[in-house]
């Protein structure tokens, strides 16, 4: 029997040092310093795991030929030359090494006696990055003795909406990257010869912190690598407001104001009818409502009761408190916007409705954007910077929920809760999160009309 020898390089640690040499090194010699991952990465990841074994419903039959875990790959590489002496067409996560390079694809498929291997991803295009992926695959397939006929990338189709039962072949698009691998050849071998070299090495390799550690994805020795810096203090610029365009902005706002703000939470693979991948879904809002100038806000609120609340619900409760008079403040308006047409196409019963909104939103963001700035703004215009700057008696610090992609996982999370004390506080914690987005945009108009 032969035994496989421990591969040198996989697909994964290909792409670190492709990446960065330096993320490489410590994958293999100083795991232990690596950053813990988060509860936002670990999702990433999950995703990919579960739309790879969806789209595997695209090539039924299959044998799969998965290791019981990372250590045991050159199992999965036997087993995988089992399979294809047996004659199997279908292989799921078929695994192949040459030179001590290991890769595993998710789909291997035989078709008129060719070849085709399919790689699947949550996105709902090819990226860059996954080009360089592919290439190793076919180099490290290609010289362990299989002729590719072709190479495809399975990415999600974001123009597929679900209605009734998910459909596999419309959920998903196989798109061809073999040009593009076949032209990636040639660096893959210089790249090989160049990583192993650098594995030889016990030496850390000296490179700084740069725009690498997050190119094309976040670096998780980031921590590692950036724990010495002295961070410089930024100048973040001397204060500038413009009076008169504030002014213009202002004058363009009629009352009643209606100050409102959605949370929204999304899927990769549609759960519902009516959504598509990645489908923002709203489930909250807030509005604060000053009839005139000056007057105290009077407070609205929606939550619903779960993932499967109808839109139509989120809409049509939304409807009863905007007055077909007024101004619709949101702070930065493409989010809003985009929700609305949304809601507007999916239920076409209330698109004159939503259109004499969409006719009377007006954006906070835009006087930051370029009529005023505050050093404390440290050069950004979003609300969590300017609330502070501006408001300091209100704050998102101590929050329990502080940010909207915290508000989406703590929502879409409760589907799976079953202690009633953590549903009552979680959804109040929502509330409390929403109510301050819009209480914000209150206070920071106050400010603009106080100068």
């Amino acid at each position: 029997m032969t035994v496989i020898p421990k591969h040198t390089l996989s697909k994964s640690t290909f792409m670190y040092g492709c990446q960065c040499p330096k993320r490489l090194w410590l994958h293999k010699f100083m795991p232990s310093v690596r950053d813990e991952m988060d509860e936002t990465q670990q999702a990433i990841f999950q995703t990919g795991t579960d739309v790879g074994m969806l789209a595997r419903d695209l090539f039924p039959g299959g044998v799969d030929a998965s290791p019981v875990d990372y250590f045991h790959y050159q199992q999965s590489v036997a087993d995988t030359q089992k399979y294809i002496q047996e004659g199997r067409k279908v292989i799921y996560e078929a695994a192949f090494q040459f030179n001590g390079l290991l890769c595993a694809v998710d789909v291997l498929a035989k078709k008129n006696g060719k070849w085709y291997a399919y790689e699947v991803k949550s996105t709902t295009t090819v990226k860059p990055p996954m080009l360089k992926d592919a290439a190793f695959q076919y180099y490290v397939i290609t010289n362990s003795g299989i002729a590719l006929q072709d190479f495809y990338i399975v990415h999600l189709n974001n123009q597929y909406i679900r209605n009734g039962a998910l459909e596999p072949k419309k959920l998903f698009k196989a798109e061809s990257v073999l040009t593009e691998v076949l032209g990636l050849q040639s660096f893959i071998t210089s790249k090989e010869s160049e990583l192993k070299a650098l594995l030889k090495s016990k030496d850390l390799p000296l490179i700084e912190v740069g725009v690498q550690c997050n190119n094309p994805y976040p670096c998780d020795f980031y921590g590692f690598c950036s724990k010495d810096l002295v961070e410089e203090e930024p100048d973040y610029g001397e204060a500038y407001i413009n009076k008169e365009a504030i002014s213009d902005f202002l004058n363009q706002l009629q009352y009643p104001l209606y100050h409102i703000d959605f949370e929204s939470w999304m899927t990769a693979v549609p759960e519902y009818d009516g959504h598509w991948p990645y489908r923002q879904v709203c489930f909250q809002y807030s509005v604060h409502i000053q009839k005139t100038a000056g007057a105290e806000p009077e407070h609205y609120a929606y939550l619903a009761s779960g993932t499967n609340s109808p839109t139509l619900e989120f809409l049509e409760n939304l409807l009863k408190v905007l007055d077909k008079n007024g101004t619709v403040l949101v702070y930065n308006k493409a989010f809003e916007n985009t929700r609305f047409k949304e809601l507007k196409q999916e239920h076409p019963q209330h698109g004159k409705a939503v259109d004499k909104i969409l006719d009377g939103v007006v954006d906070l963001m835009s006087p930051f954007r370029s009529h005023y700035r505050l050093p404390e703004m440290q050069g950004s215009y979003s609300i969590k910077y300017v609330l502070p700057a501006l408001v300091s008696e209100l704050s998102y610090n101590g929050l329990v929920i502080g940010n909207g992609g915290d508000a989406s996982a703590a929502f879409f999370n409760l589907r799976n809760e079953t202690d009633s004390e953590k549903i009552k506080s979680t959804r109040e914690a929502l509330l409390e999160y929403c109510k301050l987005d819009t209480l914000a945009m209150v206070k920071i108009l106050e400010k603009l009309n106080s100068i």
